[in-house]
């Protein structure tokens, strides 16, 4: 580590203030920049640290049904206070990391992050949810840029994400045990208009939605409508932990289990 100043505003409007200064950067849970930060991978002058924002933390419910959760809500308070009112992203929310990167984590510090094998973003894409900034409204299918890479501008905070309410969704994760982050991980979410299909921990340009499958199973959403699928292996990550032909298996598999699961 190394000799940093850090502010802890408590309003939104503070802390885009504060980031405004020259090499500065936001903290949320720091599960990801604390580690960074140690290994200098990142030398940021100062820190800002959202956590003592009141008004970005907290789950409601909006006037038109949707899930609002506060960009500094952690793991463990999304896992808990959507159990009811959204299933599916609960049960991902409490599968996260361990209790401690719950309890610590945000949903808008791994949002910002986009890292290729992160669950949340396979939830956000999943559900069409809506990433409120300080400055603007980005629809899902527009905020993530590749690995690691989002569409946030420098400064820009996430202040709230909104998950419109699916009528069935599930999430499955064939989980890397050393770090807990997925190997492959798929998001289904069954909308009157049509189903969704998200998937993370696969691709080199993160998380994407697999069109084909999305096709078949609106027309029928029971796990054996992608039987005749098949998923390329071309772009696909491949490491230590699997292939990328592996990965590309687990994607049809792990969707067929969260069809499976939802229904």
């Amino acid at each position: 580590m190394y000799a940093f100043d850090i502010e802890r505003p408590s309003t939104i409007a503070d802390a885009v203030s504060a980031l405004k200064a020259e090499d500065s950067q936001a903290l949320g849970g720091g599960q990801t920049l604390i580690p960074t930060l140690k290994q200098r991978l990142a030398m940021p002058s100062a820190l800002v640290s959202l956590g003592g924002i009141g008004e970005m933390q907290g789950v409601c419910m909006s006037d038109d049904g949707a899930v609002c959760v506060g960009g500094a809500t952690t793991h463990a308070t999304v896992a808990s206070e959507t159990a009811n009112s959204y299933s599916g992203l609960s049960g991902l929310a409490s599968h996260i990391g361990d209790p401690a990167v719950r309890n610590r984590g945000t949903i808008g510090g791994s949002l910002a992050n986009n890292d290729p094998s992160a669950c949340y973003p396979a939830a956000v894409l999943g559900s069409g949810a809506e990433i409120i900034t300080n400055a603007r409204s980005i629809a899902a299918d527009d905020f993530f840029e590749g690995m690691f890479a989002t569409a946030l501008d420098e400064g820009e905070i996430i202040t709230e994400v909104r998950f419109p309410v699916p009528e069935k969704a599930n999430y499955q994760k064939f989980v890397q045990p050393a770090s807990r982050f997925a190997l492959v991980g798929v998001f289904v979410a069954k909308y009157a208009d049509g189903v969704r299909v998200a998937v993370t921990g696969a691709s080199e340009d993160g998380v994407f939605r697999w069109s084909e499958a999305e096709t078949a199973l609106s027309s029928d959403f029971s796990a054996s409508a992608i039987n005749g699928l098949t998923v390329s292996a071309d772009g696909m990550i491949g490491d230590l932990h699997g292939t990328s032909e592996y990965r590309a298996h687990l994607v049809k598999v792990m969707t067929g289990r969260a069809v499976a699961a939802a229904s």
